[in-house]
């Protein structure tokens, strides 16, 4: 018996994995930043990696962000958050997490040309479901 599967459901699926990513970034940023440098300093990193990814990140992409961006700077800026979270996985010795992060990442960006989210050259950065 096969079952079908509405291309909604997928559309809903490669969300909640693009939300994952978005968090594990934040996550990667702030352990990079603990594991570095001097006590004082790894605090300071900690707080301030994420917290310069989120701000990139709710400015530019977030589906409410007072400046939408547009492809292909979009999807520049999704691969430098979601890039810069897989570095700090390895930089901070995680480097199977690191792997994980990027391979879903690439997957995660590939769906939304696949599944119509995203328009090659269009002016809109997601099509409406």
């Amino acid at each position: 018996m096969s079952t079908v599967v509405d291309v909604s459901t997928l559309r809903a699926a490669n969300d909640v994995l693009r939300f994952a990513l978005e968090v594990a970034s934040l996550a990667g940023l702030a352990v990079w930043g603990w594991g570095t440098g001097p006590t004082g300093l790894n605090v300071v990193l900690a707080i301030a990696a994420p917290l310069a990814a989120a701000a990139l990140w709710g400015a530019f992409v977030a589906p409410k962000a007072p400046r939408p961006t547009r492809d292909p700077w979009r999807l520049l800026l999704e691969l430098t958050v979601f890039g810069a979270g897989a570095l700090a996985f390895w930089a901070a010795g995680m480097e199977t997490v690191a792997l994980v992060a990027a391979a879903a990442a690439a997957a995660h960006l590939v769906a939304t040309f696949a599944l119509g989210q995203r328009v090659p050259g269009g002016n809109s950065p997601f099509i409406a479901p």
